[in-house]
C-alpha cells in the first residue's frame, strides 16, 4: 500500500475500481471499448508509432465483431456480467462501510468512467480518498495503469484529496480464506474434480522478464491456496490464460494444460481464475464455455468453473479489511 498523510475526521471516500466492460455486445461498442483499452501504453508495450497504425487499421477493424459474438454469448438481462457483479459488490460494500464513507465505481476502460466516479467523490465532500483496484496481483498493465489514470483525471479536476493506494492483496489471508471457501463451497455443491486449475491472466513474458512481480505473486496466491485446500502436487496447477497477439506469454498455457491432461485420461477438472474479482468475458465465456468444449473435444468429460468471489460475503469481508487498513496507515 501506498499512502499521503491524512486527517483525522475527513470524510473518507473510496474508490472501487475494475478493468472494463463495453455498453453492449455490439461490434461499434466493442469498437470503442478497445480502441481505448488497446492504445494504453501500459497495456500493450510496442512503440506507439508502430502499434497504433496496426491498431485502428488492422485490429479495430477485425477483432471488434468476433469479441462482440463472445460478449453476446455470456450478456445478460441486466448488462454485462462483470459491471453488475461489480455494482453488486460496490453497493455492499459502501453500506457495510457506514454512513463515514463515500464509495463509487469506476471502470479503467469504458462506463462508468474513472472521472465520473471521482467527480461523484468530490461532490460528496470526500477529502481522503482509497484507491482499491480490483486487482490482487499487481501488475504494470493493470495497476500501474489504473494509479496514472486517477492522477490524470485528479489533475483534470482540479481536485487534490489525500489518497492510499491499496496495490495489491495477492497473499492476504482474507483473500486466500475467501478462495478457499469458494472452493469448498463448489465442492460440496458440485463434486470434486481430479484436479484443480488455477489460471490467471497472462502477461507478456518479456515484461515479466523486465521485472514485473506479477508471475511472482500470482504463484504466491496458488501456492498459498493449495496450502489452505490442503491440496499435494498433482491435485492442482497453475497456469495462465488469455492470450493476446503473436508474442509468448507466461507459460503454461490454460487450454494447453486442459487439453494435455484429457489426452492423458483426465476427465473432470475445476478450473478457479483468482486473479478476477467478478465474473466477466474471460471467466464465463472464456473458461467456461471455450476452454470449457476444448476439454471435451480432447477427451475429457467435465470442467466446472468455480464463480469468482463477486459479491460474495467472503469478498466483501476482504474489501472491508483492505479499506479498514488504509484508515489505519492514515
Amino acid at each position: 500500500m501506498d499512502r499521503n498523510a491524512a486527517s483525522p475526521g475527513a470524510l473518507r471516500g473510496v474508490l472501487l475500481v475494475n478493468l472494463g466492460t463495453p455498453d453492449a455486445p455490439t461490434a461499434p461498442a466493442l469498437r470503442r471499448y478497445l480502441a481505448e483499452f488497446l492504445a494504453d501504453p501500459d497495456v500493450v508495450t510496442l512503440p506507439r508509432i508502430l502499434w497504433l497504425p496496426l491498431l485502428h487499421l488492422f485490429v479495430l477493424r477485425r477483432r471488434p465483431k468476433k469479441s462482440a459474438e463472445a460478449y453476446a454469448r455470456i450478456w445478460t438481462r441486466t448488462g454485462s456480467p462483470l459491471l453488475v457483479n461489480s455494482q453488486a459488490l460496490a453497493d455492499k460494500l459502501e453500506q457495510a462501510l457506514g454512513p463515514g464513507y463515500a464509495l463509487a465505481l469506476g471502470m479503467r476502460y469504458g462506463n462508468p468512467s474513472l472521472r465520473s466516479a471521482l467527480a461523484a467523490l468530490q461532490t460528496a465532500g470526500v477529502t481522503e480518498l482509497t484507491l482499491l483496484p480490483l486487482y490482487p496481483q499487481y501488475s504494470a498493465a493493470a495497476t500501474v495503469s489504473t494509479v496514472k489514470a486517477v492522477a490524470k483525471e485528479l489533475k483534470k479536476l482540479a481536485w487534490s484529496p489525500q489518497w492510499i493506494t491499496v496495490h495489491d492483496y495477492h497473499d492476504h489471508p482474507a483473500y486466500i480464506a475467501a478462495l478457499s471457501e469458494s472452493v469448498r463451497d463448489h465442492w460440496s455443491r458440485q463434486g470434486r474434480g481430479r484436479k484443480l486449475i488455477v489460471s490467471f491472466h497472462g502477461i507478456p513474458q518479456a515484461v515479466s522478464d523486465a521485472g514485473d512481480p506479477y508471475a511472482a505473486q500470482c504463484e504466491v496466491t496458488a501456492r498459498l491456496l493449495a496450502e489452505s485446500l490442503g491440496l499435494r502436487d498433482g491435485e492442482w496447477q497453475m497456469a495462465f490464460q488469455s492470450r493476446f497477439g503473436p508474442a509468448e506469454w507466461l507459460k503454461p498455457y490454460t487450454e494447453a494444460v486442459l487439453k494435455e491432461g484429457a489426452a492423458r485420461g483426465l476427465k473432470q477438472v475445476d478450473v478457479l481464475c483468482p486473479g478476477f474479482a467478478c465474473d466477466c468475458l474471460e471467466t464465463l465465456e472464456e473458461i467456461a464455455l471455450r476452454y470449457a468444449k476444448s476439454f471435451r473435444r480432447a477427451g475429457g468429460e467435465e470442467l466446472r468453473y468455480v464463480p469468482a468471489l463477486n459479491a460474495g460475503d467472503a469478498h466483501l469481508r476482504l474489501l472491508q479489511a483492505l479499506v479498514c487498513a488504509t484508515r489505519e496507515q492514515a
